[in-house]
């Protein structure tokens, strides 16, 4: 084989090798995520206005001191997926009801549910202040919300996955409910997702400080993400 032909096909296989490459960088799952501040990291939210918990130079109250050890970026680096979009807010509710009572229609999940990209696949991780709040629980609401019902957990939470379920087609949406939760809380989520069809993971057994997950509470609810979601 002449240097002309030997050199030619070596070209060849690196045309195929990046063509492959590519492809398969592009096939590659991405994930959203719709969450608050067990879902935080300095620098990695979108848009980076969002409260943040985790930081490069932690607070007090958490052994979580990088982006690696967070739950979602762990599920997702295990996976081989790619991260679309993080808006995660800290200390937000599903609700419009804050702490304090407090009306938080700007941050809130139902607020933020529209701005997650173009995903394969969506994880809301919510619920835990609202119950820590003590938002109001309300009646459960499957159509024709008003304003007023939004100040509500349970039709806040049915309005939510009712407009995601319509605005994210052909999209995998999952919910994560936290550990120790008030039980109006958990049933609520129970009953709303069973409504929707969107699969529920329901954490157990989390290690936390100060209410948030630690290193150890991170790496198991990645254990138990991956139990969940199939590949």
């Amino acid at each position: 084989m002449n240097k002309f032909k030997l050199s030619l096909r070596v070209l060849v296989l690196l045309i195929c090798f990046v063509f492959v490459g590519s492809t398969y960088a592009q096939s590659r799952k991405s994930v959203s995520i719709l969450g608050d501040s067990y879902s935080t990291f300095e620098n990695y939210l979108q848009p980076d206005t969002n409260f943040v918990w985790y930081f490069k130079k932690p607070i007090a109250g958490t052994d979580v001191t990088k982006v690696t050890e967070t739950w979602w970026h762990k599920f997702i680096t295990e996976r081989g997926y790619k991260l679309c979009v993080n808006n995660s807010f800290s200390g937000s509710t599903i609700c419009n009801t804050g702490y304090k009572k407090e009306d938080v229609t700007r941050n809130s999940f139902i607020a933020r549910m529209n701005k997650l990209g173009c995903p394969d696949i969506i994880f809301i991780f919510g619920g835990t202040n609202d119950a820590w709040a003590k938002s109001p629980i309300g009646e459960y609401k499957y159509d024709k919300w008003t304003k007023a019902d939004l100040y509500n957990f349970r039709p806040a939470m049915a309005y939510m996955l009712s407009d995601m379920k319509d605005r994210y087609p052909n999209v995998d949406i999952y919910f994560i409910l936290n550990s120790e939760l008030a039980e109006d809380i958990n049933e609520s989520v129970r009953t709303i997702c069973k409504y929707y069809n969107v699969p529920l993971i329901e954490l157990h057994d989390i290690d936390k400080i100060s209410g948030h997950p630690s290193v150890k509470g991170m790496a198991a609810i990645t254990e138990q993400l991956k139990k969940a979601v199939k590949k």
